[in-house]
């Protein structure tokens, strides 16, 4: 049916809904859900092109979880059960700083050999999405499977309050095309962008990067890569497989995720310039560039045949609005998305949906709802504009095997200490806390930016030795590190919450400091950074033995 027939639909019979959400992916899918387990009156209609069921195993990227997102899935859409049953429990990130070299027990090494006291999950994204389309429908979700969306019509943005107007939607399916109103208009559906294309919000950003993907049968696991009983007994339990397991090196870093249907997903995502994607944008070419770069692996794939590839040329853009006052949204990758790298996908979906389940239920309480949409949209880009700080300009960094783990220590510890504590402890969208947190906030970004261009200026002027001695850096035998993690899953009341936010702020000034002052005594920095500025008078110098870090993790040469 053309979309002149579609026209043709009288809007006297429309449908009529709460919410229409385009898209049923992930970001379509868990809002609709979190809608549902907030007010289960609410009238959600979600548009999704896919057929349901979806293929396991190789449906979607995606499938790696952090703690935000982790805590979204399973506490507050309440689907632990299935993620403890149906998912694989994830043994944290690990790191292996590999580039050309076959003795993954020669290199060095960053992870926990435990598991951390915070789960996190590896998802079979088909498996996720078809419980989920599941728990909709149940829930008394229109699901639309095997629809498209063929033309929409947003409130129009004139200056006047969006009063009782509607939203209109036009969609197809093998029924024929089919009219739909509603209240309030989300876009879920991913890059195709449709509210974004439509009102020309798309914004580029300056992270230049690419990435190619696969799904192989069967299981990956690096202890088949050594045999090595001193190092196959590092971990408790002996299971690096199921880690998202990097393999680092200059300008790149490589995933391998399990899955819980029985595959294992593999992507290379590498900086534009240092790695092309004419290299590696066929699986041929992926082989040839992984005998050079990552040639162990290679070595096992030998012979194997993936299960799909695909790539995504300069995957990451920035958005100029996501959330409006005519009651329209942007939700999941529809909106932004920054890297794969630390897997912040999920996390993103879990904060705009809040935002966004934040504002229905205040406008169908009848409560104003613009100066909630700035506040919120301003959290978001800067939670975003945060985040983008660890990967701009930073890739040539991750094949260093000396100075990476102390850029994924802060990485985490500003995570840990800043940014999950907010979802997890139920603070996200608290204006109240966020208020009273303005400073520290602030600060901390401040200083997550300058020391993400301290420790860029300091990679520049060290060398990069990947045949040094190799370490295992323990991540669980920091007691601070582990304590922080373990930390995300305790319900604070206020005075409680913001008195571990503002320790928390403290212990990352705290590691700038330890990390600027071993940075001064290893290499002359020629060059003003704002983090001198922010920590030299701010932190006091810790008496000997108190350093977050050992000498372990700053194991660089001096250079003169």
């Amino acid at each position: 049916m053309h979309d002149s027939a579609l026209h043709d639909v009288a809007m006297d019979d429309a449908a009529l809904h709460d919410v229409i959400i385009m898209g049923g992916g992930l970001a379509g899918l868990t809002l609709a859900l979190q809608l549902k387990r907030r007010d289960p009156s609410i009238d959600v209609c979600v548009i999704e092109r896919q057929q349901h069921p979806v293929r396991e195993a190789a449906f979607k990227i995606g499938e790696s979880t952090v703690e935000i997102g982790a805590w979204y899935f399973a506490e507050v859409l309440g689907l632990r059960e299935h993620m403890e049953q149906a998912q694989i429990k994830k043994f944290g990130f690990r790191f292996f700083f590999s580039d050309g070299r076959m003795d993954i027990d020669g290199c060095t090494e960053l992870g926990a050999s435990t598991f951390l006291p915070f789960p996190a999950w590896q998802l079979d994204r088909g498996r996720f999405e078809n419980m989920l389309a599941e728990r909709a429908r149940h829930a008394g979700v229109h699901l639309h499977a095997g629809a498209r969306v063929r033309s929409f019509e947003p409130i129009d943005d004139d200056g006047q309050p969006a009063g009782d107007r509607l939203h209109t939607v036009n969609y197809e399916d093998t029924a024929g095309g089919h009219a739909l109103q509603a209240r309030w208009l989300i876009d879920a559906s991913g890059r195709v962008g449709l509210v974004k294309r439509k009102l020309g919000l798309a914004k580029a950003n300056d992270h230049n990067a690419n990435a190619v993907w696969f799904r192989v049968p069967g299981r990956i696991d690096p202890h088949d890569w050594s045999d090595d009983a001193a190092w196959l007994g590092v971990c408790t339990p002996p299971d690096r497989w199921r880690s998202t397991n990097h393999l680092c090196g200059p300008g790149y870093w490589l995933w391998l995720i399990p899955l819980a249907s029985g595959a294992h997903s593999v992507g290379i995502v590498c900086d534009a310039v240092a790695h092309p994607l004419d290299t590696m944008n066929t699986f041929d070419k992926t082989m040839t560039w992984l005998q050079k770069h990552q040639p162990r692996l290679a070595q096992a794939l030998a012979g194997v045949k993936p299960m799909d590839f695909a790539f995504f040329r300069d995957f990451s853009y920035d958005c100029a609005q996501v959330f409006s006052p005519q009651r329209w949204a942007l939700t999941g990758e529809a909106g932004v998305f920054l890297d794969p790298f630390y897997s912040p996908g999920s996390d993103f979906i879990a904060i705009s949906n809040t935002y966004i389940t934040e504002l229905i239920t205040k406008d169908r309480a009848g409560e104003p709802i613009d100066a909630y949409v700035g506040v919120y949209e301003s959290l978001y880009f800067s939670f975003y504009e945060s985040t983008l700080a660890m990967y701009h300009g930073q890739y040539d960094l991750f094949g260093d095997p000396l100075l990476m783990p102390l850029k994924v220590a802060w990485d985490y510890t500003y995570y840990w200490g800043v940014l999950a504590p907010l979802f997890c402890g139920g603070r996200i969208a608290d204006l109240t806390v966020m208020a009273r947190l303005r400073n520290e906030l602030a600060r901390a970004k401040a200083l997550n930016a300058a020391m993400q261009d301290f420790l860029r200026v300091w990679h520049e002027a060290s060398p990069t030795d990947n045949t040094a001695t190799p370490r295992l850096l323990d991540q669980s035998a920091l007691p601070w590190f582990a304590e922080l993690n373990r930390a995300l899953a305790d319900q604070l009341d206020t005075p409680a919450f913001l008195h571990r936010m503002r320790g928390n702020i403290a212990q990352l000034e705290r590691l700038a400091f330890e990390l600027r002052a071993e940075a001064r005594s290893q290499v002359d920095l020629r060059k003003d950074l704002a983090l001198d500025d922010l920590v030299i008078e701010r932190v006091q110098a810790p008496a000997d033995g108190e350093r977050l870090l050992d000498d372990v993790w700053y194991a660089r040469a001096v250079v003169a």
